[in-house]
């Protein structure tokens, strides 16, 4: 069993206070052994952490020993003077310290106005980071947006930062939206700050990490100092995104606590949601469907298959590849690739008739990151989240994908997966060639950008880029429905391609890094 030792320098406000210590208790422990410690700094002893005491094992109770001025908060804001910042970063080394002397495996520092989801701990620790936060969104004044507890670098700055180039509001603005999407979509991110929520492997507490002061750095906090020192000493700080808590700043905001438990299941009873794999196919044999099919059944609860009239052997392929999951392969009797859109529409029709939570739709050739198999259940439970974008990468060999002015789908988000809405009618481009592989009214979604990136092969073979050419050269000559230059393009002897490379850290937090051949 793991060893996790919580801890937690308190003086809150007993209302909050008694909703931190709830939901302590009422953690998922699964293979930890789960030690908590406590410096009370109220003035007199706290009833709550008493009880708390006399309910749960291994809880250890401190009293604070050090003097400070009065902690000022209001319904507006928190006021933090500059001693009781370093009397709390005191308090966390000692944390530190007894983490060590004890050996344990984590360390779990949390802030005491946090009603934390019950599978935090275990989620943490499954993680394997050496320090990773869970996210947290607050309004640290009350005319302000909602705004995480981690950022990018600085003091608070929300925007990557890539060169020494000064960069204009513009710019500012779009980094970010770009860093604040991301943090909104579920899973774990590279960030250059983070704390309150923070879990500390023994590798990083062994390595001397600190909450002391840098005395020639010039900032507030000691969460910035920590998060310098351990970047200092070689240890990458994540953020997650999975399981935000509930973050009690003001005590107004106790009203919302329940409902936030709601959304977010925090009674961990709501069935898992069903994902249908929808996908027309036509002669695929030979090339990447049972690839694509034999990954998919990993992630997906059922599938949908729509043969359009293949004369080979897909349809056989298709029940192989899909033998251990649910599935429904439907054959049309005359091909109707001429005229995409009914395809889609039919397609659209038969997944929805299995009736799933939730529709991915992918083609013959398209194929996920393995990434996708352990981040689909956190996508897919987020109550945030209607519909998912990704990239799209146009693979033009075995390790290259092609990026030029008219190749350069990766640079941009598409929607594959869409909660599914019964009863809701559809609308859909009506042109017989590129009409989307999903309806158009996806726009009234609450739409999220996720990082796990999607493999196009359909171009990675020169056979198979000659056939569509042609196609599209039949079906649209004058470039009505399509870009007559890309046509042209697709057969272009000299390619600028890039190297593909699996996804770094800095990458996963907006930092493109490639490889020109």
């Amino acid at each position: 069993m793991k060893q996790v030792m919580i801890a937690s320098p308190i003086k809150q406000k007993p209302a909050i206070l008694n909703e931190f210590l709830a939901c302590l208790a009422a953690l998922d422990k699964t293979d930890l052994h789960i030690d908590y410690v406590f410096i009370d700094d109220h003035e007199d002893p706290s009833p709550a952490l008493q009880e708390f005491a006399h309910t749960v094992p291994c809880v250890t109770i401190l009293r604070g020993n050090a003097k400070s001025q009065l902690y000022h908060c209001t319904e507006q804001t928190h006021c933090w003077q500059e001693d009781i910042v370093w009397k709390v970063a005191a308090y966390k080394d000692y944390f530190i310290g007894l983490a060590r002397e004890k050996a344990v495996d984590f360390l779990f520092l949390v802030d005491s106005d946090l009603a934390l989801h019950p599978q935090t701990i275990t989620h943490l620790v499954g993680l394997n980071k050496k320090i990773v936060s869970e996210v947290y969104w607050t309004k640290w004044e009350q005319n302000f947006p909602p705004l995480p507890q981690v950022w990018a670098g600085g003091q608070y700055r929300l925007h990557e930062v890539t060169s020494e180039k000064t960069l204009s509001p513009e710019q500012i603005a779009l980094g970010q939206q770009i860093f604040l999407s991301k943090l909104h979509c579920p899973g774990v991110y590279k960030v250059g700050g983070l704390g309150a929520c923070t879990l500390i492997s023994k590798t990083a507490l062994d390595s001397g990490i600190s909450f002391s002061k840098v005395y020639n750095l010039d900032l507030t906090g000691e969460d910035r100092h920590f998060c310098v020192r351990a970047a200092v000493l070689g240890l990458e700080l994540y953020a997650d995104t999975c399981y935000p808590p509930y973050h009690i700043y003001r005590e107004s905001e106790l009203s919302g606590l329940n409902a936030h438990k709601i959304k977010y299941d925090y009674s961990s009873v709501k069935p898992k949601p069903r994902l249908t794999l929808a996908m027309v196919v036509r002669n695929e044999e030979g090339r990447f469907l049972e690839k694509v099919l034999l990954h998919a059944a990993n992630y997906i609860d059922q599938a949908v298959i729509l043969d359009d009239a293949s004369d080979d052997e897909t349809v056989n392929l298709c029940k192989r590849s899909l033998s251990t999951v649910p599935h429904q392969i439907v054959v049309n009797s005359e091909p109707g690739f001429h005229n995409e859109i009914t395809l889609r529409k039919q397609l659209w029709n038969l997944a929805a008739a299995t009736r799933p939570d939730w529709i991915l739709v992918l083609d013959a050739d398209e194929i996920f990151d393995d990434e996708i198999i352990s981040a689909l259940p956190h996508l897919l439970a987020n109550p945030e989240a209607d519909s998912y974008s990704f990239r799209l990468y146009d693979m033009w060999n075995e390790t290259c994908y092609r990026e030029d002015v008219f190749w350069q789908a990766h640079n941009y988000y598409r929607p594959f997966l869409l909660r599914y809405r019964e009863g809701q009618e559809q609308s859909w481009q009506e042109t017989p060639l590129h009409c989307g592989r999903l309806p158009l009214n996806t726009g009234d979604r609450k739409e999220v950008c996720c990082q796990v990136r999607v493999k196009h092969w359909g171009w990675s073979r020169p056979a198979d880029r000659l056939n569509k050419y042609y196609r599209y050269k039949k079906l649209d000559p004058h470039g009505t429905y399509g870009i007559k230059e890309q046509y042209l393009s697709i057969l272009d002897p000299k390619p600028n391609l890039v190297r593909w490379q699996a996804e770094t850290a800095e990458e996963k937090t907006g930092e493109q890094r490639k490889t020109p051949l």
